[in-house]
């Protein structure tokens, strides 16, 4: 099967080509042996079926890509178009239109030097690929033949005494061959794309990384977002003379694409609406006529292939430095700026992508942080004029460790804004300036509490308590220095520190009778070193007590049972401690103190980072009081008494943030956006005066992740005002029978 027609950004390029008396299509559909570069309509037969991954007929959203002559997008033949070759062994196309300005720039692989480093040998090899794809819709019906099933002229002879294993004993059976019927194709898989061609989604297939990150890491801070479910995830639109393709086109609405194919166009730009495609792992642009790429492909941090083979493209915009995934970006065929081409060809993609990444212009700056006040300018003036009123604010911060704050984990931001030197000036001028009465502070090591944040908050009136997490333990003394943990500052000048308590939950767990003989309490949860530290403060003044709780949860979401037993156990540890608070005699020098019957009668703060969304087992727990022995977030997994009563506590727990109707982004990267840092409170006696507002929309459309140049962390630090509720009267409280 011929199909005469050329791609028009490859129009008449043939002409001069030495043997071309004999060419072939490179369709994966040609079936003649010899083709003369002439129109044989009348050999031309059909396009192939449609592949489920790459379907050539689009829904009403995007015009019908179809093999007809009035098609919907302009069809107009491109002027020549210009190769410029690199290396003699790889040839471009013939092109005798090649521009003087093209010919004077060697590479390592020039005739000259005879150099040629691997990573311009697969650069090339991956232009010579995508030439040779330049036929229409050529990916989908390699696709189509692919898939195809070929019926076996054999019969195969097996052992008939051979025993089948059971497949009722089958560890390796994998979870999506559970759960899909036969014949089900895994929503995971792509279909198969030209011969010879990489696909980018393969290496990750296998492994849900819980990070942004092309390696396999040991821990990363944060759940990773999946691209929305669809039977097919690539689409080919290459080859068929696309001459523009409008800002509101409805191809910028299939967000769950991975691939996609827009080579050997007639494209003289692309809209900056591709950036919704956030999932495109593959998007080959080869063949076109682009002089410039927007900077808006820098928000497709999944990429991790861009080819831009054979445009007229002379620089690159600083904004594609946040591709900290791409494994390949082709510049081949181009009059590339000669200080880019050389850092792609002597020291690969990567080494480009970090040279862009750490020269982009740093962006505006957002607008500053607006407060959402619960109460009226009324209220809060009369709140102000009583001196029985107490108001008291909370700070919560995750700020990313500086062990932990590295180019693996944070490609996408550039280096100098990723030094702790950088970070932590930002960090402690942010927290000085919002002056809370209480900071909640996780992911801070020892030797930045000691040296940096003590001495510095000390100035501001603050005292500390800190505990780092379990490893510590195991560790030298100079290895302990760098272990992370939970910081806890409050304001000297108004309270007291009574006690201070550490969790473990790892050592709390192991103290549990009921959790003794639970094998899943020694693979799972002994494992973790998570820890959480309960402060009983109280109001010099007044002798009102406050319990504050600090805790940082796991953070994989394979564990989700572990986050829920950790919450758990902290959950009881606060009950106990507040029930032995209560029974504390009030100070001498307080003799209006409050008097507190219970430890539910005392004002309670828990801040942290739990890890968990609004919709987890961990919010349900302490947002309702209970959650069920049978809850999926425990996974099946067996924890005593958890798993066959169920949880329950009576602290009466709201999030400050959804009492003032919002759920804003407290973590903020290219791989997760959402709501996983709380503040809760206990409704019986504090109430919320006001919340910190977001972090400004707009803003957050044209950054891919903190940290950067004005987020210090990738964790947004949240902040709430109190007031706390005046307790009942004695006479009015329900007398005991």
């Amino acid at each position: 099967m011929f199909y005469p027609s050329q791609s028009p950004a490859i129009s008449h390029k043939l002409a001069n080509h030495p043997h071309h008396v004999n060419v072939q299509d490179q369709s994966p559909w040609s079936r003649n042996v010899n083709h003369t570069h002439t129109h044989h309509p009348q050999q031309s037969i059909g396009p192939p079926p449609p592949s489920p991954g790459y379907p050539l007929y689009t829904n009403g959203a995007v015009n019908p890509i179809q093999h007809h002559s009035h098609h919907p997008l302009s069809h107009t033949p491109l002027p020549h178009h210009q190769h410029q070759n690199s290396l003699s062994h790889y040839p471009s196309p013939p092109n005798g239109h090649i521009h003087p300005q093209h010919m004077g720039q060697g590479s390592p692989g020039s005739v000259g030097s005879q150099i040629i480093t691997p990573h311009w040998q697969q650069q090339l090899l991956k232009c010579e690929m995508i030439r040779s794809s330049r036929s229409s819709h050529h990916r989908a019906r390699a696709s189509a033949m692919a898939s195809r099933t070929v019926v076996k002229s054999a019969i195969p002879i097996t052992n008939p005494n051979l025993v089948k294993p059971s497949t009722s004993t089958n560890t390796d059976i994998t979870e999506s061959s559970l759960k899909d019927p036969p014949g089900t194709p895994a929503l995971s898989s792509t279909p198969v794309s030209s011969a010879g061609e990489s696909s980018p989604g393969a290496a990750n297939a296998a492994v849900n990384h819980p990070s942004s990150t092309v390696a396999p890491i040991a821990e990363a801070p944060r759940p990773t977002a999946k691209p929305p479910q669809n039977t097919w995830s690539s689409l080919d639109m290459g080859g068929i003379n696309i001459k523009t393709i409008p800002p509101s086109s409805g191809l910028f609405t299939f967000t769950f694409l991975i691939n996609l194919y827009l080579n050997h166009n007639a494209l003289t730009s692309i809209p900056a609406g591709i950036a919704k495609l956030r999932h495109l792992e593959l998007l080959d642009l080869s063949g076109n006529n682009l002089s410039t790429v927007p900077a808006e492909l820098g928000m497709l941090t999944q990429l991790k292939e861009l080819y831009l083979f054979d445009n007229h493209i002379v620089t690159l915009p600083p904004e594609l430095g946040s591709l900290h995934q791409l494994q390949t970006i082709g510049v081949e065929g181009n009059p590339m700026d000669t200080t880019l081409k050389v850092i792609v060809q002597m020291e690969g993609t990567p080494a480009l992508i970090s040279h862009l990444r750490d020269n982009c212009p740093i962006p505006s700056p957002p607008p500053e942080r607006l407060w959402k006040s619960l109460i009226s300018p009324q209220e809060r003036e009369a709140l102000a004029t009583d001196p029985a009123t107490e108001t008291l604010s909370a700070l919560c911060y995750n700020i990313l460790c500086e062990k932990y704050a590295t180019e693996r984990l944070y490609g996408y931001t550039p280096s100098w804004a990723l030094n702790w030197n950088y970070r932590k000036e930002l960090i402690l001028t942010e927290i000085m300036n919002y002056d809370t009465d209480f900071l909640c502070l996780q992911e801070v090591d020892s030797a930045q509490y000691e040296d940096y944040f003590m001495k510095h908050l000390q100035g501001q009136g603050y005292e500390g308590i800190f505990w780092p997490k379990s490893r510590y333990k195991t560790m030298s003394d100079a290895d302990r220095r760098q272990v992370d943990g939970c910081a806890t500052f409050y304001k000297a000048d108004k309270y007291s520190l009574v006690e201070r308590h550490l969790i473990e939950f790892s050592t709390v767990a192991m103290q549990r009778p009921d959790f003794k003989k639970t094998d899943d309490m020694f693979n799972r949860v002994l494992g973790k070193d998570h820890i959480a530290v309960i402060c009983l403060l109280e109001v010099k003044e007044t002798g009102t007590r406050i319990i504050l709780a600090n805790a940082h949860v796991h953070w994989d979401p394979a564990y989700r049972d572990v986050k829920l037993v950790q919450v758990a156990l902290l959950v009881d540890e606060i009950e106990k401690i507040a029930a032995n608070f209560a029974r504390l005699p009030p100070r001498p020098d307080t003799p209006r103190a409050p008097v507190y019957s219970d430890g539910t009668k005392i004002p309670l703060i828990i801040c942290g980072d739990f890890n968990s969304v609004p919709s987890s087992g961990v919010y349900e727990f302490l947002a309702n009081g209970s959650v069920p022995p049978d809850h999926p977030d425990f996974m099946s997994h067996l924890y005593g008494r958890y798993t066959t009563d169920g949880l329950r506590h009576r602290l009466g727990l709201k999030s400050a943030n959804a009492a003032a109707g919002e759920t804003p982004l407290t973590n903020y990267t290219p791989s997760y956006q959402g709501e996983i840092d709380y503040i809760w409170y206990s409704t019986a006696n504090l109430a919320v005066n006001a919340v910190l507002g977001e972090v400004d929309r707009g803003y957050l459309e044209k950054v891919v992740g903190f940290p950067n140049a004005h987020f210090p962390s990738d964790h947004i630090c949240i902040i709430s005002e109190f007031r706390v509720k005046p307790p009942r009267p004695l006479a009015l409280l329900p007398t005991a029978l």
